[in-house]
């Protein structure tokens, strides 16, 4: 399996950022939350898989493009629900994103019927 580049983001991960950070939020979100809004963007019928996504919220935070916490015990335990684990876009995860979208506009794109090699 191929190393990608350092400071390279995968496709899930640009998702992840672009919904978290979409209309230039800085909110808090939780791995369900943005399940969710991924299957909402993108018209999924089913939620991306959570060990898919837990492992790159663990990822990215490990990357330093998230941070995160556990939510404090009295919510959770007054609606009878488990703690959450929130996240927060750091200031290298909202780079990282804009250098990825950057990176994208300026790839070429290819015409149909070339060969690539």
């Amino acid at each position: 399996m191929p190393r990608r580049r350092p400071g390279s983001l995968l496709p899930l991960e640009i998702a992840v950022l672009e919904v978290a950070l979409a209309g230039g939020s800085t909110q808090e979100f939780h791995g369900f939350s943005i399940a969710k809004s991924l299957q909402n963007a993108n018209g999924a019928r089913r939620l991306t898989a959570h060990g898919t996504l837990y492992k790159a919220l663990a990822r990215m935070e490990k990357a330093g493009l998230l941070t995160s916490r556990w939510e404090e015990p009295d919510g959770p335990l007054t609606d009878g629900r488990p703690r959450r684990r929130l996240y927060l876009v750091t200031g290298a995860g909202a780079g990282a994103l804009h250098a990825a979208q950057r990176a994208a506009r300026q790839a070429p794109a290819l015409q149909p019927g070339l060969a690539t090699s």
